[in-house]
């Protein structure tokens, strides 16, 4: 078993395709979007989006007790760890009228979307593009054994790249892109679920804090 093993190892046809693989996924969706994939892969194993909404659940607790306290103004003053909802609450305060933020909680969840889709894309590409290429070498390989079929030493060889080629293919696109791609979909869709709900209860307590304002507004002008 060890040395069948052994035997399905070959460095330069496994870095081979990893190299052909890789060019296939930067000509397909740029060198930005494959930069990130690849830095995707440490928030693909510590990514806890269960964990992140509870604790903005939590911190939006916070901020509607400090926008009844203290006013709206003061809502970026409630401490998190977490990026977006330190930016959503700094945005909440600085924002005049709740459509403002409205806006940018919009625009700024349609980015984090894109930029989710771009990163998943990029390893479907490569799920995509390793059995086209695992087949490209089979034929390589089968070109080379018939080339060679007067010389039964080259065979071998010939039949191993065809084989080995499959076989990178497989297990790249079936064992590694496409699980990553699936659990990236997931994180992402896990992840703004909570980012939407945060954003509509900073809605609804910007909304609640203007409306005095407003009908203040409304009796001086009549």
């Amino acid at each position: 078993m060890i040395a069948t093993m052994s035997h399905l190892f070959d460095p330069v046809t496994l870095l081979v395709m990893l190299g052909g693989i890789l060019l296939v996924a930067l000509f397909q969706n740029g060198a930005s979007a494959l930069g990130r994939a690849m830095a995707a892969l440490r928030p693909l194993v510590s990514a806890d989006p269960a964990r992140d909404r509870d604790v903005a659940r939590a911190t939006m607790l916070k901020i509607d007790q400090v926008a009844q306290l203290r006013g709206l103004s003061c809502t970026d003053r409630v401490k998190t760890a977490n990026p977006f909802l330190t930016d959503a609450a700094r945005k909440l305060a600085n924002s005049e009228r709740p459509d403002l933020f409205e806006l940018w909680a919009a625009q700024t969840l349609a980015d984090r979307a894109q930029r989710h889709a771009s990163v998943r894309n990029v390893w479907l590409s490569i799920a995509d593009a390793a059995p086209a290429l695992g087949m490209a070498g089979t034929i390589i390989g089968l070109v080379g054994m018939f080339a060679a079929m007067d010389d039964p030493a080259a065979l071998g060889p010939s039949m191993a790249l065809a084989l080995l080629t499959t076989f990178y293919g497989v297990v790249i696109a079936n064992i590694v892109a496409a699980p990553i791609a699936a659990r990236l979909a997931d994180l992402s869709e896990r992840e703004l679920a909570w980012q939407h709900d945060v954003v509509a209860r900073m809605l609804t307590v910007a909304r609640r804090e203007n409306a005095p304002m407003r009908r203040a507004a409304i009796r001086e002008v009549a």
